[in-house]
């Protein structure tokens, strides 16, 4: 049957050994050129049989113009595309007019075949093998970097794919932010991605677990963060020395650089964390160690009910959250301070537990005490992942 069909296709269309082969191609194994060698070699066995002419291999294909022969030099085009990029895997893919593609599908039509695959899903194959066989690379489902081929213009577009590096900074001085900001010559992720970009050769974009204000240290374990390098045009890093390029700014430390997926570092980014303070606060009328210590005793455990902070109100939708606070600890300093450490969860505004913001924070330090209170240092000493 696969022989008189590929006869009746070949008595009215034109076709390679490639296009062929393909109309069978989930029959049997082998290359689709090979496939349709066999079929047409069987084919006109019977034809000489019957005393009819064989049908040779045409001197130009009716249906792909012979496009399997400019493999060879696309190959040559595609080298001369990633000439300076760093990468080991790829992917290859195409961009075929669509006339050759309505006429493809036509003919599975007109002759009702169910059997054949698209001819770009077998000219991407057949050049990424042609490519790895040239370069040593290999192919891959998560590759470095994509070859978009246009096989008629020659075009090839290259897209390299991002690189995902995860870590935990901690930021040892206050006065500046996470992120840019007017007004501020540094900031963490300036810090981090100059390092980045300077070592990928490509464009970093700094992504926090969270922040912390600009007033604020993050010590400890360090806060985790994730860097995306865009078109990098280098992937063999020793991240061991973009460390020390960022450790050496005296501002910001980065500890436990690794490469990630891409899904590993959505996890790490909408992981929700508790965390670790440590809070000097401020009462002006005055505290003693018994009190400091029974505002520690009535926080551990308790729900809070935190309208958005005031302060944040343009950059966060106005809403009440419910956090709890899981560990607080008090330790006297002098008749109008005492540190506050606090374990909590992830979301809870510190500053505002604190103060109260105007009784948009219930309860609060300043509720528990009778007297009000201000956060007058903050530290964040950990992230806890579990």
């Amino acid at each position: 049957m696969i022989v008189e069909k590929a006869g009746e296709v070949l008595e009215k269309y034109r076709l390679c050994d490639h296009c062929l082969g393909r109309l069978f191609a989930k029959l049997g194994k082998g290359t689709n050129e090979e496939r349709g060698r066999a079929v047409r070699f069987v084919l006109n066995m019977e034809r000489s049989a019957e005393g009819l002419e064989p049908i040779k291999e045409p001197d130009e294909c009716g249906l792909c113009h012979n496009v399997f022969d400019r493999i060879p030099e696309l190959v040559e085009t595609m080298k001369k595309a990633s000439e300076g990029i760093e990468f080991e895997t790829f992917l290859v893919g195409s961009r075929f007019p669509e006339e050759i593609r309505e006429k493809e599908r036509a003919i599975w039509g007109e002759f009702g075949i169910d059997t054949a695959e698209p001819i770009n899903r077998e000219f991407n194959r057949e050049l990424g093998k042609a490519f790895g066989r040239a370069t040593g690379k290999e192919t891959s489902k998560e590759p470095d970097v994509v070859f978009i081929v246009e096989p008629f213009s020659g075009n090839v577009e290259l897209q390299i794919n991002p690189i995902y590096v995860y870590g935990r900074y901690r930021k040892l001085v206050r006065g500046i932010p996470q992120t840019p900001l007017p007004d501020f010559e540094d900031s963490v992720a300036s810090i981090i991605c100059r390092a980045f970009s300077r070592a990928f050769v490509g464009k970093c974009v700094f992504k926090g677990a969270g922040r912390e204000d600009v007033d604020v240290r993050m010590l400890g374990n360090g806060r985790p963060f994730i860097v995306e390098v865009k078109s990098p045009k280098r992937r063999k890093v020793n991240l061991e020395n973009v460390a020390e390029e960022i450790n050496a700014s005296g501002k910001v430390e980065v500890l436990n650089l690794r490469f990630v997926s891409a899904k590993e570092a959505e996890e790490v980014l909408t992981k929700n964390h508790r965390k670790e303070y440590l809070a000097l606060v401020l009462v002006e009328e005055g505290v003693t160690p018994e009190e400091a210590e029974e505002v520690a005793k009535k926080l551990t455990g308790l729900e809070i009910h935190q309208r958005t902070p005031w302060r944040v109100r343009k950059a966060r939708a106005d809403r009440v959250r419910v956090r709890k606070v899981h560990e607080a600890e008090a330790r006297w300093v002098d008749g109008k301070h005492f540190e506050l450490r606090l374990v909590t969860d992830g979301g809870l505004y510190i500053k505002e537990l604190i103060s109260g913001d105007k009784g948009r924070t219930k309860p609060s330090v300043t509720d528990l005490l009778g007297k009000n209170a201000w956060c007058e240092r903050l530290d964040v000493l950990n992230i806890l992942d579990e």
